[in-house]
């Protein structure tokens, strides 16, 4: 049994679209940023950080738990754009995201025992220029308040991307492709054509 350390039903859903039986098993952690450290870092020590405490915690009950955890985030000129804290905030996130290239970072990890995996992703965004009217009104929406970046790229929000370079799944906030590597390193069966 693998289970999941995310409470995100798109990362559920990308873990079943591959035919990975899961479980989901979500810890709360400090997601403070540390003064010096990229979002590259910032992303991988989040992913591992999940997994590490989750696999710590199952371990009082199961010998060996697999657990795979992930962590998304965006990043316009080195700085890391989290969730939005209300539409307000949304809005600013959108409006300097408009008609610019951001970097989405998404990290991977798979923990068992003492063991740890991972990989990053680096996925290039391109918005095309929005107007004001449907950052408003994707805002109200509220699809984008709880998404890194303050947008759903599997939503609405795909009318907005004029190019992506990288992983489709990765900037919903599990890489595919990573994910299926590490757990093929585990022994874990996934679904093959």
């Amino acid at each position: 049994m693998i289970y999941l350390a995310s409470q995100s039903p798109r990362r559920a859903e990308l873990l079943r679209q591959i035919g990975v039986e899961h479980q989901v098993y979500a810890s709360a952690i400090d997601e403070s940023k540390l003064c010096s450290e990229s979002p590259e870092e910032y992303v991988s020590r989040m992913a591992e950080t999940k997994a590490r405490v989750a696999s710590a915690a199952l371990a009082k009950t199961q010998a060996c738990a697999l657990v795979l955890a992930a962590d998304t985030t965006i990043a316009i000129d080195g700085e890391i754009i989290g969730k939005p804290v209300d539409r307000d905030d949304c809005c600013q996130i959108l409006r300097r995201l408009s008609g610019r290239q951001h970097l989405v970072l998404t990290a991977v990890a798979l923990a068992s025992g003492d063991q740890m995996e991972s990989r990053l992703t680096r996925n290039q965004v391109s918005f095309r220029v929005l107007r004001e009217r449907e950052i408003e009104v994707y805002c109200a929406s509220r699809e984008p308040l709880d998404k890194a970046g303050a947008y759903a790229i599997q939503g609405k929000a795909a009318v907005f991307v004029e190019r992506l370079e990288g992983s489709y799944s990765a900037v919903m906030g599990l890489p595919l492709c990573e994910t299926a590597e590490l757990l093929r390193r585990a022994d874990i069966e996934i679904f093959e054509l």
